[in-house]
């Protein structure tokens, strides 16, 4: 996980908690909820520093108020978490081919419960989590 963005005040070390942009052809500064990503025309600012903003003469400053349901994970993101765990801890068995008659019996393999998990190919790795070829592949 990346660090938290700071504020792009000079001398400021406070967490940036929204972020602001400028709307040349409007003359509006638009301060909204903290931007995904940091971009180089956009200026991410701490609670303090957006509370005192102010635009030059004649510029319109508009607050844009962040949506309460944002700051969590969505049930859709929670459904697909839940299915992508699901589907993981799901084992795909393979059977032992079964042992020639007349060696001794209860030997592993004879046993038609005696499965193993399938040798899993890693696609992709990003942190502790994997992502898995699905069985097409």
């Amino acid at each position: 996980m990346s660090p938290a963005r700071r504020c792009s005040r000079t001398a400021c070390a406070r967490s940036a908690v929204a972020t602001l942009t400028y709307v040349y052809s409007d003359q509006t500064a638009v301060l909204g909820p903290l931007a995904t990503y940091a971009e180089p025309h956009a200026y991410d600012l701490c609670e303090a520093h957006s509370e005192r903003l102010s635009a030059p003469r004649g510029w319109e400053v508009l607050r844009l108020a962040p949506d309460p349901d944002a700051f969590g994970p969505s049930s859709d993101d929670l459904l697909a978490l839940a299915d992508a765990v699901r589907e993981a801890a799901r084992p795909m068995p393979v059977t032992r081919p079964s042992r020639a008659v007349g060696l001794v019996p209860g030997a592993p393999g004879d046993d038609p419960r005696d499965v193993e998990r399938a040798p899993t190919r890693e696609v992709g790795r990003r942190g502790h989590l994997r992502s898995l070829p699905t069985p097409e592949d």
